[in-house]
């Protein structure tokens, strides 16, 4: 089961599986043990150190997902001045359907979710 953390604004800061943070009676667990040590979710220490590894190309690959989002909502706000200061309409539907297509076909319904999610912060809410 997934848990989204929803801030103030509105958008979700975070989406982790539950198991990895909570303890086995329901309550939170820290990220790290006192010793300083990440939660693995295991007590084999080969399979943990393994799962730190993955961990930190997962966080690699989040950084860079986010630098790559806000340069896609850059360039398309600026896609979007540029027409309007050229007398062109706010929005080009036909474009947004070509995106949405794209990404259902790749990867299915989530890919239509995450399209709208792109488009939304490239354009502002409709």
């Amino acid at each position: 089961m997934m848990t989204d953390v929803v801030e103030q604004s509105g958008s979700v800061a975070q989406s982790r599986p539950d198991d990895e943070h909570e303890a086995g009676d329901g309550r939170p667990e820290p990220a790290s043990t006192a010793g300083g040590t990440p939660r693995t979710g295991t007590d084999d220490s080969a399979a943990g150190a393994r799962i730190v590894a993955i961990r930190e190309r997962i966080d690699e690959i989040d950084r860079t997902l986010i630098e790559l989002w806000q340069e896609r909502a850059a360039l398309s706000r600026e896609v979007g001045a540029t027409r309007m200061a050229s007398g062109g309409t706010r929005l080009v539907l036909s474009r947004e359907r070509e995106i949405l297509e794209r990404f259902r076909q790749t990867l299915g319904a989530d890919g239509t979710q995450l399209a709208l999610l792109l488009l939304r912060a490239g354009r502002g809410p409709l």
